[in-house]
């Protein structure tokens, strides 16, 4: 039996939410029906049903851009974290919110997690380099030693935690910076490095 042309078009709606979701950036069911000039959004709806349904596609239940890949070889499927925003490894600067879409990771079950792309050299010798992205769990204390994102009189920076007979500081990786030691109550953790991707090609 050949192809309908309804199958035809719900292959080409597939292809067209798997290379979003593969560039980091989940379509909406609205932005699906403009992609394929629908009257009706319930028509873009069907076919993205129709793949759930099929096993195709996976659907977080609640959200707008939560179409994902099935799971393979039964891994848990992957998570789409959204990048906010900019941070520095350097000197201390103010954070700038910038959304610029999404990284993708493994699924941490209840993880509050955000991602953040990283200005400046200063955490070099950790393996976080200048326009990295540096995904964090949010949470309000740390170990020592622990890499954290922290905001230190209403500026953030990516540093490593040290805790030093009742001190707390915050250390780079790169001798050309000099440990910031801030005062008393003046810092706050906004959560702990857990994953660092970084593209080896810049975006066209």
């Amino acid at each position: 039996m050949g192809r309908t042309p309804a199958d035809q078009t719900r292959d080409a709606v597939l292809r067209f939410v798997r290379e979003r979701i593969l560039a980091g950036d989940p379509p909406t069911v609205r932005e699906v029906q403009a992609a394929f000039d629908f009257r009706a959004v319930q028509s873009a709806r069907a076919h993205l049903e129709g793949l759930v349904a099929s096993g195709r596609l996976v659907k977080e239940p609640g959200k707008a851009r939560g179409y994902r890949l099935p799971a393979a070889g039964g891994h848990a499927p992957p998570a789409w974290v959204p990048v906010v925003g900019r941070v520095q490894a350097g000197a201390l600067t103010t954070a700038v919110e910038e959304p610029e879409g999404y990284v993708t990771i493994r699924a941490r079950p209840g993880a509050d997690l955000f991602a953040l792309r990283v200005r400046g050299d200063s955490m070099v010798g950790a393996a976080i380099l200048a326009g990295d992205v540096v995904v964090v769990r949010r949470q309000e204390t740390a170990d020592d030693r622990d890499i954290v994102v922290a905001l230190v009189d209403d500026e953030a920076t990516v540093k490593r935690l040290r805790l030093r007979r009742g001190r707390v500081e915050l250390h780079a990786e790169n001798p050309a910076f000099a440990p910031i030691i801030p005062p008393p109550g003046a810092m706050q953790i906004l959560g702990k490095v857990v994953e660092v991707h970084r593209h080896l090609e810049p975006d066209q």
